[in-house]
């Protein structure tokens, strides 16, 4: 894997990966998390098993809309989940990695770009959206699964 081509977002977070994939894979909740702060999703497609579609519609908050289509590649509960956003305008593969740690879990959130020149013309917007992503997913997490 090429550093050129890759985005890395990690945080440890205080929740199993039990809990961290059952929010990447429970369409209901993955949908209340999933993308920049501001955005909200319709899911049209959720197959979620090697080779299923994942197609939906992410809504920007100008109102725009952004069809999105995956294919998962590996689902490997509940240690990762990895899949291929197939779009023209940003191809790239997507791995989210939970591993525990201590009393909590390291998230990775790691995407592979297409070409090196894809990643260096978006990595400062996609690390920025990813952070929120991950911050998103805790809130959704707390929200779920209070102390």
């Amino acid at each position: 894997m090429s550093d050129d081509r890759t985005v890395l977002n990690q945080r440890v977070v205080p929740y199993t990966r039990e809990q961290i994939f059952k929010a990447w894979t429970d369409p209901e909740l993955l949908a209340q998390w999933w993308g920049p702060n501001g955005f909200t999703n319709t899911f049209h497609t959720f197959e979620l098993k090697p080779g299923g579609k994942w197609h939906f519609t992410m809504h920007g908050p100008d109102g725009t809309d952004y069809e999105n289509l995956c294919v998962f590649e590996e689902i490997v509960a509940p240690e990762r989940v990895v899949l291929d956003h197939i779009e023209t305008v940003h191809r790239f593969l997507l791995s989210g990695i939970f591993t525990p740690v201590g009393n909590g879990t390291h998230v990775e959130f790691r995407q592979v770009f297409a070409s090196a020149e894809e990643c260096a013309r978006i990595r400062s917007f996609v690390t920025e959206a990813n952070e929120q992503n991950l911050d998103r997913l805790e809130a959704v997490l707390k929200k779920n699964n209070p102390t």
